[in-house]
């Protein structure tokens, strides 16, 4: 068996962005060389996701409605933010759209379903992060 790693490093503009990385990663298979297998993406810091969803400005405007609704930026009660933090918002998105996926490799090309995009999800952003990815089979 066969492995290959890569980092994509990020530093966003706004706190909170979605950024298709789909592209990227298709990149990123194809230089490996490995022709079936698994592609592990994860994003490396506890206050952003990688997750897989349809690319639409709408779907993406709910996601950033929604989380605020369930973990939102002025909430003053979060214990986390008592250290002097002022991201614990964050971390909860985090939690919520996940850290990694796994998707499939076949004949060397990603196997995504019709509308799959992979995406990365930034909640506390406007500073360097990375992503890795890690694709092992043959």
């Amino acid at each position: 068996m066969k492995s290959y790693r890569e980092y994509l490093i990020f530093n966003t503009k706004n706190k909170i962005e979605f950024i298709n990385i789909t592209k990227k990663i298709e990149e990123i298979v194809k230089k490996s060389g490995i022709k079936e297998g698994l592609c592990l993406i994860n994003a490396m810091h506890i206050t952003a996701s990688v997750f897989v969803n349809d690319e639409e400005e709408g779907l993406k405007q709910d996601f950033k409605e929604w989380l605020e609704k369930l973990a939102p930026k002025d909430q003053i009660l979060y214990k986390h933010n008592l250290t002097g933090e002022d991201n614990a918002h964050a971390h909860l998105k985090r939690t919520i759209m996940g850290r990694e996926v796994v998707m499939s490799i076949t004949d060397g090309k990603l196997d995504l379903g019709l509308w799959e995009q992979i995406f990365y999800g930034e909640f506390d952003g406007q500073r360097q992060k990375r992503v890795l990815v890690k694709i092992i089979g043959e």
